[in-house]
């Protein structure tokens, strides 16, 4: 008999469906915590840790369809059906039993949260992979107009140098001329 191998949580939760649907459930959720800066504007609205605290609350109770303020296993199933995913009960039970904290067989907000700080950083160590790809100079630290330009036509996507100027003049929120990682992370959210 096969065994089956059960993913690791991360397989659920790096989803690129469940991306997108946790970024429809911010936005409706968001309206009143903030609005989404314009890509064409070099302003951003700064997320504090309260309202990302917040939004995170919002995507937990989406999650949490009885409202107990926990995820049992079926709410983790019965989500992953709701956004066109399955995932059978063993999964489910899996997930839970590699987050849970208190040995309850069910996922608690500090769970939940503890799981979005680990995938945010995961995420990070990837944008960070990514932002060194379009370092001029390796280790310098920011992206310059001509690094831009090459990398975008390596990526088959040839640019002009003043248009790669004004691509990172959107996003150079210090007015230096280049992106450093933190401009980078934000034209990329």
């Amino acid at each position: 008999m096969a065994t089956d191998i059960i993913p690791k949580p991360s397989k659920w939760f790096s989803n690129k469906s469940l991306r997108l649907s946790l970024h429809r459930c911010r936005s409706k959720s968001s309206s009143t915590l903030s609005s989404p800066s314009s890509p064409m504007s070099p302003c951003t609205v700064p997320q504090n840790n309260y309202s990302k605290e917040n939004e995170l609350k919002e995507v937990f109770r989406h999650f949490d369809s009885d409202g107990d303020e926990k995820i049992s296993a079926l709410e983790l199933r019965s989500y992953f059906g709701s956004i066109g995913e399955y995932m059978s009960y063993e999964e489910a039970q899996a997930v839970i039993e590699d987050l849970d904290s208190d040995g309850d067989k069910l996922l608690d907000f500090k769970d939940f949260l503890r799981l979005m700080k680990r995938e945010a950083n995961e995420e990070d160590a990837d944008l960070k992979k990514a932002f060194e790809m379009f370092e001029m100079e390796k280790g310098s630290g920011c992206i310059t107009p001509k690094g831009l330009q090459r990398m975008l036509h390596r990526l088959g996507d040839a640019k002009s140098y003043d248009e790669c100027v004004a691509m990172i003049h959107v996003f150079d929120t210090d007015g230096n001329g280049v992106l450093d990682f933190q401009e980078f992370q934000q034209m990329m959210s």
